[in-house]
């Protein structure tokens, strides 16, 4: 009876330990695989990305152009590794007006790097007032500017294309695309905060136009940017002029045009005092006129060696984006700012070099961003001129106006702003 009673004295201790042992063992098993698992890297090494076979073409549908993904990978070396880059954006523009004969070295503009050290500013309205009307661009009723945000490193560039249609009301279309362009070089060059959306700018200026009593009337489309250090470039788009982000022989966005009809954009628009009082004894309808919260807003992180493009309906009316990234793609690999190498295209090593992004002065002809606006507008201007090549423009009126039997170019004014990104070394 003694050993029975032992017997069940010690299956009852099993009973209550055996739980006990079960935890403990588990716990012991988690906390061996757990610590198994925070020895992996949290940061695998950058695989080397795939390209396709052959490059990507850009297809008919404006907004659905393929980017090749994986275009710059980094490798994974230490916890102290900078992932912020920092960019810098080189601009220059080429222009040509409708009717007058192309000049790449007289019809270029670039403009010097940023310098912290020359980041004195006026107000706008001084700013505005200094600028003298003679000196303006010979580019027709198309406009383009460029200008840094404050004392920022932020940039700010676009176009504007004057509404040749107010021709027929006494009024020069040129006056307000140039005066539009003119007032948002000195917002955004007086901005006094740190941040500045393209459509707050593009709103300031027009504000200023419409109370400018040297500007009678008018209207115009615009393009325009504000772009950071940090890669972030946010556009701002009314009407029919036009953004292109290209890189690495790829078209990453082309914007789409905003239209009431065909061959009819959104606009901004200033009706003349005048022309009020005609409208008033004689009625008849005011004039289309669109505010910049109409604009379609876009935001794109740029890389290094990418390209920006703005221009206005003079270059897309001739121009599709298959051309454009055609003629990008084939200066970039001419000149060396981008190279072939085992079947793959990748950033030259001499970018920076050809940008003139360490020169002190400010950029010449030779730039790879004047290279690049000089190759786009005078492409666009010889196409606008040619009977035989049916543009984009031409192909729309077949659409829209098969009667018409319009065939070749569309001869207008041709203005194009190019930025070439740069990422600047580490420091």
């Amino acid at each position: 009876m003694a050993r029975r009673e032992s017997r069940k004295s010690l299956f009852a201790l099993a009973l209550f330990l055996l739980p006990a042992l079960v935890i403990a063992m588990s716990f012991a098993f988690a906390k061996i695989s757990t610590s198994g698992l925070t020895r992996r890297p949290r940061i695998a090494f950058a695989a080397a990305p795939k390209f396709p076979a052959t490059l990507p073409i850009c297809p008919l549908n404006r907004d659905s152009s393929p980017a090749i993904s994986g275009i710059r990978s980094f490798n994974a070396s230490s916890h102290i590794w900078d992932s912020s880059p920092h960019f810098s954006y080189l601009v220059a523009a080429s222009y040509s007006a409708k009717g007058q004969r192309f000049d790449a070295e007289k019809n270029l503009f670039t403009r010097k790097p940023y310098d912290p050290v020359n980041s004195s500013f006026t107000g706008l309205k001084d700013c505005k007032s200094a600028i003298d009307k003679r000196m303006r661009p010979r580019s027709g009723q198309d406009a383009f500017f460029f200008s840094q945000v404050g004392t920022t490193q932020s940039v700010a560039f676009g176009v504007a294309d004057g509404v040749g249609g107010w021709a027929e009301s006494n009024v020069d279309p040129s006056d307000f695309s140039h005066g539009l362009c003119e007032f948002m070089a000195c917002a955004a060059r007086a901005w006094p905060q740190s941040s500045l959306h393209p459509k707050d700018l593009l709103q300031r200026a027009y504000d200023e136009v419409s109370v400018d009593k040297d500007i009678e009337g008018g209207g115009s489309t615009a393009c325009l940017a504000v772009a950071a250090p940090d890669g972030n470039v946010q556009v701002a788009n009314l009407g029919d002029s036009g953004f292109m982000h290209l890189g690495l022989n790829a078209v990453r966005h082309f914007t789409q045009p905003q239209t009431h009809a065909f061959n009819t954009p959104y606009q901004l628009s200033k009706t003349p005092q005048r022309v009020l009082a005609q409208m008033a004894v004689f009625g008849g309808s005011g004039a289309l006129s669109d505010l910049p919260k109409d604009s379609s807003v876009t935001n794109h992180q740029v890389r290094h060696g990418d390209v920006l493009i703005f221009a206005s309906d003079g270059v897309w009316d001739n121009l599709s984006p298959q051309d454009a990234l055609g003629i990008v793609s084939r200066s970039m690999i001419d000149l060396g700012a981008w190279v072939e190498k085992d079947g793959v295209i990748e950033v030259g090593q001499g970018l920076v070099k050809l940008t003139q992004a360490t020169s002190h002065g400010k950029a010449d002809s030779d730039s790879l961003q004047a290279k690049l606006a000089i190759a786009i507008a005078k492409e666009a201007k010889g196409t606008s001129l040619n009977t035989r090549r049916d543009g984009p423009f031409a192909k729309e009126v077949q659409k829209h106006y098969p009667g018409e039997n319009w065939h070749g170019g569309k001869p207008d004014d041709i203005a194009a702003v190019v930025a070439v990104v740069v990422e600047n070394p580490a420091v």
